[in-house]
């Protein structure tokens, strides 16, 4: 198991936990489409006990009568997948979501056709982007940087 840290986009919301990486999944129902705005939810376990927010907590949602999602009351960003049995993590809120890899899919009875096919598109940098190219450099991000501050050590 390895400890590792994460948040949200901006920053309000972070933690580290031992994750469990073994149970990394993509979940495709409807449910995970929605909640995360995607076509799958990306999703790991943390190991029992060991999560701690250091940084606020998220605000929850009741999404079924089986589990609870967490998201950043300021920027929105999903955060957990929370049952009686487990907290998930999204495995993009990880400050290097590299680390960690899906294992197995998870609902596919609503996953969408297309999804197999995504590692047949061309692929291009975002300063490669025409429509981009001209103010790429000019961009500022607002968004937390990928490690924990000093206040979270």
């Amino acid at each position: 198991m390895t400890m590792l840290t994460g948040g949200c986009q901006c920053g309000a919301v972070r933690f580290r936990s031992e994750i469990e990486a073994a149970t990394a999944s993509i979940c495709h129902c409807r449910m995970c489409q929605k909640a995360f705005g995607s076509f799958y939810a990306p999703l790991v376990h943390t190991r029992a006990g060991t999560l701690v927010w250091t940084r606020a907590e998220p605000k929850r949602f009741r999404s079924s009568s089986f589990a609870e999602r967490g998201f950043c009351p300021d920027c929105g960003t999903p955060l957990t997948y929370e049952t009686a049995e487990a907290v998930s993590i999204a495995m993009g809120a990880l400050d290097d979501p590299s680390l960690v890899g899906p294992v197995v899919q998870d609902g596919i009875e609503a996953k969408i056709a297309y999804v197999d096919g995504l590692h047949r598109l061309s692929g291009r940098a975002t300063d490669d982007d025409p429509e981009m190219a001209a103010g790429f450099q000019t961009i500022v991000s607002y968004q937390h940087p990928d490690e924990p501050s000093p206040d979270e050590a």
